[in-house]
Formats: C-alpha cells, structure tokens, sequence
C-alpha cells in the first residue's frame, strides 16, 4: 500500500470515528436533557408533597404553629441562615413554596424569601477566597463576589419596612398569582402538570394513611425536602454539564454592553444552569484576572437574582394544597428581586452603593485576610443569630 493510499485511509477511519463520537454526543445530550426532564417532575412532585404533608401534620392549626414568626427578622433569619447552610436559595424557595400551599401563612414567608436572597450569596463569597494569594486579586474577586451582598441587604432594608406597614409585596403577589388562579382552583381541568404529578403525590399520601396524622404529614414532608435536595443538586449538575459553555459565551458576549444587556443576560444564564451561585460564582474569577470591571459585572448580578425566581414559579404550578397561595409567594419572589433592580439601580444615588460598599470591603480584606472571614461569619451567620435573640425579645 503506498503513502498516499495508507493517508486516505486515515483519513476516512478519522472521519468515520469523528461520526460516531459526534453521534454518542447528541444521544448522551438527549439522554441528558429527558433526565433533566424527570428530575423536575419529581421536584414538582416533591413540592406537592410538602404541601400535602404539612396540611396533613398541622390541619386547621398552621397560624397558629408560626404565631412565633409573626416578627419578620425571626423568618428573614429561618430563610438566611438555612440558605446560607444549604447554599441553595432554589432549593429554599421550592421547600417554602410547598410549605405555603399547606398552610405557611403568606405573611410569615415573604421575610423568609427575602432572607433566601442573602444566604445565596454566600457561595460566590466563598469561591472568591481561591484568590487570596495574589493582593489585587483577591481585592478584585471579594468585591465581584460581595456586590451581590449589598445589593440584597440593601433591598432587605429597603422592601422589609414597606412590607410590615403596608404589605406591599404581598398585594402584588396575590393580584399576579389571581390572574392565574379562579376562587382557588387554578386552571381546574387544564392543570396538566398536577394531573401529571397526582399519580406520585396519591401514591406517598395513601402510603401514610394508617399513621397518625403528624407523624404521616411529618414523613411526607421529609421525604418532600429530600427529594427536593436530590433533585436541584442533579438538575445544577447536568445543566452544567450542558449549559454551562453556552452560559459563560452569552456572559462574555453581554457584559460591558451596558446594563440593559448585562441585566438581561444574567437573567437568561441563571434560568439556563438554574442557579443564581453559579451564575454569580462564574464572574468571580472573571473580575479577579481584571478581565472585566466591578460596574461592568453588577448588572449581570442583577440579572442573577431575577433569573433564580423560575425555580419557585415552576414549583408553584402543582402544588397539593392552598394553589392561590403558593402562587402568590412564588409571585412575591419574582416581583421582590424585579423591583428591587428597578428601585435600586434605577435611583441614581442607590444605584452604585452596594458597588462602592464591595470595592472598600475588597480593599480592606486585601490588607487583612481575616476581615473576609470575619465578614462571612459575621453577615451569614452572627449577625442573624443576634437578629433572632433581638426578636424573641420583642
């Protein structure tokens, strides 16, 4: 056989060996997508089943089991420190939309979803501490990363006095959510998801029938909040998997196009990978090279914080018990995190305080490593605990 010959060859086995990768690629990515695709059927499911649980565990009697959370600082620290611990606010925001529907006063849970947007935050800080060994660096990346903090703690203390007096938040969740809900029976014989999920939710419900009603409701939630776990920890890994390269091209091709644009494409990469950390977290190492400025980044967090919100409303759409409510709190979620962007960066002398507040922090924890760890310990869990002593007080 001579050289050119034996080259052909080569080149027709490459070619033939390149297809059949190329073909075991597109079948693991189909694979890949219908997984993602039962694991959020169960994450429904899993919602339905706290729901359903805790009707079962507290009857008509659930106002009066968060008689102690009547304060707000109580659940705005229920709903930091569990999401700082869990370092999933989609995770969170799904158990406290499922424990909504069964009975979790409204008013009770707004706080909580607001302090679920603080306790996220705490993954991009932590990611940040990988720069530590270079000063400039790590100055660059601790800003990147803690911008989210202020802009979520400015919030809070913006939206949570206007909450208590005058249950802003809470109105606009129940007219959004009355759009989609008729004398509570949303959608009643065109919910196709809860018909889809019923099967699984019966299932565990008459599985516990012969169980005394706590300790029944109580399985059912457990098992809710691990199914909950397991499904968005699975669901992050494989959009990763999948949508990560993409998400990382769209954020390199929209920051520095201006805010608009940044706030969009936040928004869009975190209902792609389905978490705000990682959108987030995926900046941190982008600031810290100085590839991109801190002004440039924020808007993308921005984007960030709204794009986490689909997670709540997809875990609304079939829940077993109170829909309207369930709704409304996914609702309130969404609309908290918009008007926050809205007010905050749409007020000019608002806008770059939590910017200006992340580049002094930066600097100051770039001369003193131990003011960083201070400050985790400090916001995500200190100052929540003492929150907590504080309102058990009043």
């Amino acid at each position: 056989m001579t050289e050119t010959t034996e080259s052909v060859v080569d080149d027709v086995l490459d070619d033939a060996a390149n297809e059949v990768m190329a073909k075991e690629d597109t079948g693991n990515q189909i694979l890949q997508w219908v997984s993602v695709a039962a694991l959020v059927y169960f994450l429904i499911c899993a919602v339905g089943l706290i729901g359903s649980g805790f009707k079962t565990a507290t009857g008509d009697e659930a106002k009066e089991m968060f008689e102690f959370a009547t304060n707000p600082f109580a659940g705005l620290v229920v709903g930091t420190v569990a999401t700082a611990l869990i370092q999933s606010s989609s995770t969170v925001t799904s158990i406290i939309v499922g424990l909504v529907a069964g009975g979790l006063p409204v008013s009770v849970a707004v706080p909580m979803v607001m302090g679920a947007n603080i306790g996220t935050s705490i993954t991009n800080t932590i990611v940040s501490l990988g720069h530590v060994r270079e000063k400039k660096e790590f100055a660059r990346a601790f800003s990147a990363a803690t911008v989210h903090d202020f802009f979520n703690l400015l919030s809070v203390v913006i939206f949570l006095p206007l909450e208590m007096m005058f249950g802003l938040l809470e109105h606009l969740g129940k007219m959004l959510a009355g759009i989609f809900v008729v004398e509570d029976a949303s959608m009643k014989g065109m919910n196709f998801v809860k018909a889809a999920t019923a099967p699984v939710v019966n299932t565990a419900k008459h599985s516990v029938e012969g169980l005394p009603d706590g300790l029944g409701g109580s399985l059912l939630i457990l098992v809710g909040i691990v199914m909950i776990f397991i499904t968005i920890h699975y669901v992050g890994k494989l959009l990763k998997q999948l949508m990560v390269g993409r998400a990382k091209d769209i954020m390199h091709a929209a920051i520095g196009k201006g805010p608009v644009s940044g706030i969009f494409s936040g928004t869009l990469v975190t209902v792609l990978v389905q978490s705000s950390s990682t959108t987030t977290s995926l900046m941190v190492p982008l600031a810290g090279s100085g590839a991109f400025g801190l002004k440039q980044i924020y808007p993308f967090t921005l984007g960030a914080n709204i794009g986490t919100c689909i997670t709540a409303l997809l875990a609304a759409t079939a829940v077993d018990g109170n829909q309207a409510a369930a709704l409304q709190i996914a609702f309130i979620h969404l609309t908290y995190n918009v008007l926050g962007v809205l007010v905050i960066y749409g007020i000019p002398f608002l806008r770059f305080l939590p910017v200006k507040a992340a580049e002094w922090l930066g600097a100051t924890a770039a001369e003193n490593k131990l003011v960083a760890l201070a400050y985790i310990i400090g916001v995500f869990f200190l100052i929540p605990g003492l929150c907590l002593g504080f309102s058990s007080i009043l």
